[in-house]
């Protein structure tokens, strides 16, 4: 075992986060197409 805990720790928190990239990758979440609403300027009612 190792002699100091902190080194375990990070290194199962190291290989959790790994484990995790490597589930999203290989499973990534699916997206819903959306239309793209953009905003136009209004200068036709501006004063000048």
């Amino acid at each position: 075992m190792f002699r100091r805990p902190i080194l375990l720790l990070a290194a199962i928190l190291l290989a959790l986060v790994a484990v995790g990239m490597l589930a999203v990758g290989a499973f990534p979440p699916s997206v819903e197409p959306k239309p793209v609403e953009r905003v136009v300027p209004n200068d036709r009612f501006q004063t000048r």
